[in-house]
This record gives C-alpha cells, sequence and structure tokens, in this order.
C-alpha cells in the first residue's frame, strides 16, 4: 500500500495529519502497537520538521508485510551540518516557532529512535531528503 501526502511549510494547525492517517491505517492491519509507536512518533517530527523549517514538502509511505519505508523530500533551507543537527537539543528553529511549543532540537533524533535505518541527504538552499525504514518484525496480518 502507497500513500502520499502534501506538507506545507509553516502550516501547524495540519502537522501531524500525515502520522496519524498512517497510525490508524497500521492499527486496522494489526501491526504490533509498539511498532505503531514508533512509527507515528517519527512521521510526526518529520512533519514538523517540515512544517518549522521547508516551504514546503511531500512524505510517502510505502507499507508492505516486512518494512515499512517513509520518504520525506522538501524544498527549504537544508540542512548545514547534518551530524550537529542529530544531537539532541541542537535546534535552528525560529523565536516563532519556538514559542507555539516546537523547535526543541529533538526532531531528528527521535527520528533515528525509532527507525531502524535513518538516512538524510540535505542539500543548501534546495532541501533535504529523508528515508525512514522500520521493519515490522511479524509482519502486517
Amino acid at each position: 500500500m502507497k500513500f502520499e501526502y502534501l506538507i506545507e511549510g509553516g502550516d501547524f494547525i495540519r502537522a501531524g495529519h500525515a502520522s496519524s492517517d498512517i497510525k490508524k491505517i497500521l492499527n486496522q492491519l494489526n501491526l504490533d502497537p509498539a511498532i505503531v509507536r514508533r512509527i507515528a512518533v517519527s512521521m510526526y517530527e518529520a512533519e514538523v520538521n517540515v512544517v518549522a523549517h521547508a516551504f514546503r514538502g511531500v512524505m510517502k509511505v510505502n507499507i508492505n508485510p516486512e518494512r515499512i519505508l517513509v520518504l520525506v523530500e522538501d524544498e527549504g533551507p537544508g540542512i548545514p551540518d547534518i551530524a550537529q543537527a542529530m544531537q539532541e537539543g541542537y535546534s535552528t528553529a525560529s523565536d516563532k516557532v519556538r514559542e507555539m511549543g516546537f523547535g526543541a532540537g529533538m526532531g531528528l533524533s527521535n527520528m533515528k529512535k525509532n527507525t531502524d535505518i535513518l538516512d538524510i541527504h540535505s542539500a543548501i538552499n534546495r532541501g533535504t531528503v529523508v528515508k525512514m525504514t522500520t521493519f515490522t518484525k511479524s509482519g502486517a496480518s
């Protein structure tokens, strides 16, 4: 099963829509609740990062019995130093974003903790591509 979601930069009202939608689908497929939670957390963090930092993005989700693949591609400023951005607490979020309760610098590290494979590529002034793979272990039934 494949799903695609458009994400608009600055649209904090809809942030979390894709992760919520996929969480419902995975629960309907009777996937292990711990795996569903990991996927929902990593997707939510990715969505919020696009909303907080990019102009727009797309999230593509591919669900199969062995794994869930989430690909997020955004158009934005890019990440100058991915290793630094992976550090817990490091954030480039604006004051406005922080005032709304986002931008604590946990997004990328939470994505890493909640996926089996995390791959990030970024180009300055072009955007970022995040690929998250989570294995289903027991598979979807």
